[in-house]
């Protein structure tokens, strides 16, 4: 069982070799067992321990951004501390070439008495840098961490945000050739962790190798070329980041739809007083996209209609826009959430809305049902691209619900800027993060037979 530290000078190899890692945990009370695990393996003590990771492999390139995803448990901290060098396996070899840099624990390395700027240089140490390298990069760590004059206070003193800031921002900036950031970044507010990752997507282009792991599977799938599922310590997937991630939704919204669902009692919605729109069933589904749920309910079309009701497929910035799905309902659903997601082209979260976060709770809906549903909003100013819509239809709250059918990147859109606007996305802007409110939600019911073919076998 080994840890190794690489040269750097060896620049032909991986900047992480991970060849037949386990790790086993002894479950022994006594001190007695607990000796004999730790000088025996795991083939001594009643109960053989816990494995927390069973014969993991892979590498990681140089300058590759790899991620790690799994649900609680599953081993993925136990992996990033092994290769950190904070644990030993049990058996196996984890070889990391360069200076590793890993925001693991949050506050892990800190000493709570200290200040943070004694922190700064103690964990600097810690990562082998001299005290005047420590000295060059201060300005810009201090800077990074916006915590003012609590940079001098004691750590004790720090909310968890800060100390988070402030570990975050020492972990970026000792010139890591390889970076371990293990689910910190949950704990930020949304504004710094926007600030995290332009800081990990531009050591990325210095040529630095990320070691990521997050439950934000949008974060990851933007970041990451290729992905580990981990599930019980087993490696399940180990491919391109879309494919790995998608793969590992499904399981989990299968594994959800397992349980019994909660009850919940359905508060009634108004319905439009027009009449019901046609059922839209069609859509222009990205090829690449991926598709979820339990298909009590099934999303049959949707579509971007413009002002006039037309069907559009390029926006402008500011453009008032519906955006309209059609779902019909195979089993009957007690409180039914329909909503989308917008994403960028690196497959980043930009906006999104649904009925229950518009307050627009839609009333119980029973087999056999078919609905429209619009969102009315105003094209927000976003960079000119070419951007993706999710649909979603799902059963329960925000807090607790089952998902009867996603369709990942389902419609198209293309945002085409203008005037001003238009100089303005083109001066580098960095795109942001933000939620959209929407101007209004319409929901038409009863549209099955609403179907109509024309004569050239088009869907309107």
């Amino acid at each position: 069982m080994e840890v190794i530290a690489a040269d750097r000078e060896n620049a032909g190899k991986a900047a992480v070799e991970v060849h037949q890692l386990s790790k086993n945990y002894s479950l022994s009370n006594s001190q007695l067992g607990r000796l004999r695990h730790l000088f025996g393996g795991h083939k001594h003590g009643p109960d053989g321990g816990l494995w927390a990771l069973r014969d993991v492999s892979f590498s990681v390139a140089r300058g590759e951004a790899f991620g790690i995803i799994g649900t609680n448990g599953s081993g993925k901290s136990t992996l990033l501390q092994i290769i950190a060098g904070i644990l030993r396996p049990t058996s196996g070899s984890a070889q990391v070439s360069g200076r590793l840099s890993a925001l693991l624990e949050l506050g892990a390395g800190f000493s709570p008495e200290f200040s943070g700027r004694d922190n700064v240089y103690l964990n600097g140490s810690l990562l082998g840098l001299s005290r005047e390298e420590i000295d060059s990069h201060f300005a810009a760590i201090e800077h990074f961490a916006g915590i003012g004059n609590f940079i001098e206070q004691p750590i004790k003193t720090y909310s968890t945000g800060m100390v988070l800031r402030l570990a975050f921002a020492v972990a970026a900036h000792v010139d890591p050739e390889v970076l371990i950031v293990d689910e910190a970044l949950a704990v930020g507010d949304i504004a710094f962790r926007q600030r995290c990752m332009r800081k990990i997507h531009e050591l990325r282009g210095r040529g630095a190798t990320i070691l990521f792991v997050s439950h934000e599977s949008s974060d990851l799938k933007a970041l990451c070329e290729r992905c580990l599922w981990l599930q019980n310590g087993v490696v399940q997937e180990l491919g391109e980041a879309d494919e790995v991630v998608a793969k590992y939704l499904s399981a989990t919204f299968h594994r959800e739809a397992q349980h019994v669902p909660v009850t919940v009692e359905a508060a009634a919605g108004e319905v439009s007083d027009e009449p019901p729109a046609m059922l839209v069933a069609d859509f222009k589904r990205n090829p690449g996209g991926h598709r979820y749920g339990d298909r009590r309910a099934s999303i049959v079309g949707g579509r971007l209609l413009d002002s006039s009701h037309r069907r559009v497929e390029a926006v402008t910035l500011l453009e008032a826009v519906t955006l309209r799905f059609s779902f019909r309902v195979d089993a009957e659903i007690a409180a039914p959430i329909a909503g989308f997601l917008v994403r960028n082209h690196r497959g980043e979260n930009i906006f999104g809305s649904n009925t229950a976060r518009e307050n627009f709770p839609l009333p119980s809906m029973r087999a056999g049902a078919a609905n429209n549903v619009d969102f009315h909003w105003t094209v927000p100013a976003l960079t000119a691209g070419t951007y993706q819509i999710s649909l979603g239809i799902a059963d329960g709250s925000l807090e607790d619900f089952r998902m009867c059918d996603y369709i990942e990147d389902a419609i198209e859109m293309k945002v085409m800027a203008m005037g001003e606007l238009n100089a303005k996305m083109d001066s580098g802007t960095d795109q942001a993060y933000f939620q959209l409110r929407c101007a209004a939600v319409t929901v038409h019911r009863n549209v099955a037979a609403c179907i109509v073919v024309n004569k050239g076998g088009s869907v309107v």
